[in-house]
């Protein structure tokens, strides 16, 4: 049984193809996938081979990166509402209780990460999450796994945050819990050794 089946809502990214229509209004708080949170801070219109296209002006929030898409490209890139609230919990519940499975060849594994991480479905960051936490308790990671674990937090605590109208040390706090509870803890980054 895959992760798809145990939680299908979580795995519709608009890659996936919802049955949702990409019909955002300002303001509205979107994921943009691999770069997290943003805000739709303008809507306007031009020509695209001929026939008018709406477009989306979407601000990333931490980074401040502003991405103008198409509307009828928006689900070929994955741009997706942020999840529900109620949502979060089977995330959580993933990173306590979710079987993981990865292979044990270093470029098979990042290639098999860096793809769910590229979907924009938040239970598949929250896997790559998981098991390069699970891996870190065997094994030091290579920098490019420290760095994409570095990202899977970032977007997973941004987005919990998001949804649960949380902060983001609260929103940590609740990820890092329900990996206790699955005996896992994030390994020591390099930067925190050295200061």
């Amino acid at each position: 049984m895959t992760l798809a089946t145990h939680y299908p809502k979580l795995f519709l990214s608009s890659r996936g193809g919802t049955s949702e229509a990409m019909d955002y209004k300002i303001g509205d708080k979107v994921v943009y996938p691999n770069h997290g949170v943003g805000v739709i801070d303008q809507i306007s219109y031009g020509v695209l081979n001929g026939r008018t296209e709406r477009y989306y002006m979407i601000r990333v929030v931490v980074s401040g990166l502003r991405v103008m898409v198409p509307q009828s490209n928006a689900a070929t890139v994955g741009l997706r509402s942020v999840i529900r609230s109620t949502d979060t919990s089977k995330v959580l519940g993933f990173l306590e209780k979710g079987k993981l499975n990865s292979h044990h060849d270093w470029k098979h594994r990042f290639k098999e990460n860096s793809e769910r991480m590229r979907t924009g479905s938040l239970l598949e960051v929250a896997v790559v999450l998981k098991s390069l936490v699970s891996l870190s308790r065997s094994k030091p990671l290579s920098f490019r796994e420290k760095k994409m674990l570095e990202r899977a937090k970032y977007l997973l605590v941004s987005e919990m945050a998001t949804a649960r109208n949380l902060t983001a040390e609260n929103a940590e706090g609740l990820v890092v819990k329900s990996l206790a509870k699955a005996k896992l803890q994030f390994p020591q980054m390099q930067e925190a050794l050295e200061s």
